[in-house]
C-alpha cells in the first residue's frame, strides 16, 4: 500500500512459549482509510488489533516479536500512554467510566496524562467531540450525568468521542457494534465512514456485511495467520486465496 501510516512487519504473540495466537504478520495499513480485519473466532483479528495499542503489555507472560512501524519508530520499544495518545481503542461493549459524567468520560484521556485545561477548554472539547459522533444534541443538557445513563449505542459513541478527544491519528475498534441493536449499529457504521476524513480507522469485525459497507481495504486471518490483504471490493468478487473464498461463502467459521 502507498501512503501507509503503520506499517506492521513479522509481528507474532505468544501467550505462552508453545502457542502463538499471531504469527509472522507483515502487512501496512493506509492513511485515512477504513481498514477491516476479518476471520472466524480466535484467529487471532483481536490479538492483532492489541497489539498495536500495546493493550499485551499488561500481562507480563504474553510475548510480542516483530515490528510496528509509526512515524519512523517501532512502536513495540515506546511508552504505552505516548502510544495511546496516538492510536485510540474503542472496545466491544460500551464501557463508559461508571463514575464520571459524560463530560468527565470525554475528557478522560486529558486527566489521565495529566493535561490541565481550562473550564473553558473543557467546555469546548466536550462539545466539539460529542458533535463529531452526533450525541452533542442529544445530551448537551444532560452533560453532568453519568455516561451510563445512556442507551447501548449512545455509550458506545461517548466511547468514541472520548477515544477522539485527544485528536488520535489512529482509531482502533475491537468489534463495535456487536452489542448493539441494528439501528445503532447504523449510527456507529455511517459515524466510522464520516470519521475517516480525520482519523485512520482498523475495525475488527466479524460481521462481513459490516466490512463491505464501512471499510476501504480489509485483512483477512485465518489460524494467527494473515491470509491476504488489499481492496474490499476485490477481496470480496475476486478474492486470491481459496481460504478466504472459503470464509465468505460461510463454508469456514
Amino acid at each position: 500500500m502507498t501512503n501507509s501510516i503503520l506499517d506492521i512487519k513479522n509481528l507474532s504473540v505468544s501467550y505462552t512459549s508453545s502457542k502463538r495466537a499471531v504469527t509472522d504478520v507483515t502487512t501496512s495499513i493506509e492513511r485515512n482509510k477504513v481498514t477491516a480485519i476479518m476471520g472466524p473466532s480466535g484467529c487471532g483479528k483481536s490479538t492483532l488489533l492489541r497489539a498495536i495499542n500495546l493493550m499485551h503489555n499488561i500481562y507480563p507472560n504474553i510475548r510480542v516479536e516483530g515490528e510496528i512501524v509509526f512515524n519512523g519508530s517501532n512502536l513495540l520499544q515506546q511508552e504505552p500512554m505516548i502510544v495511546r495518545r496516538n492510536i485510540g481503542m474503542v472496545f466491544q461493549r460500551p464501557n463508559p467510566f461508571p463514575t464520571m459524567s459524560i463530560a468527565d468520560n470525554v475528557l478522560a484521556g486529558y486527566m489521565l496524562n495529566g493535561i490541565k485545561l481550562s473550564k473553558a477548554q473543557k467546555g469546548e472539547i466536550v462539545e466539539r467531540e460529542l458533535t463529531a459522533v452526533g450525541l452533542w444534541d442529544e445530551v448537551k443538557d444532560v452533560t453532568k450525568k453519568r455516561g451510563t445513563f445512556l442507551s447501548g449505542g449512545q455509550m458506545q459513541r461517548l466511547c468514541i468521542a472520548r477515544a477522539l478527544a485527544l485528536r488520535p491519528k489512529v482509531l482502533l475498534m475491537d468489534e463495535p457494534t456487536s452489542a448493539l441493536d441494528p439501528i445503532a449499529t447504523q449510527t456507529i457504521e455511517k459515524l466510522i465512514t464520516e470519521l475517516k476524513n480525520d482519523v485512520t480507522i482498523v475495525i475488527v469485525t466479524h460481521n462481513m456485511g459490516q466490512a463491505m459497507r464501512v471499510s476501504n481495504h480489509s485483512l483477512f486471518m485465518y489460524l494467527g495467520e494473515l491470509v491476504e490483504s488489499g481492496s474490499t471490493e476485490k477481496m470480496f468478487s475476486t478474492p486470491d486465496d481459496p481460504r478466504t473464498r472459503e470464509y465468505l461463502l460461510g463454508k469456514i467459521s
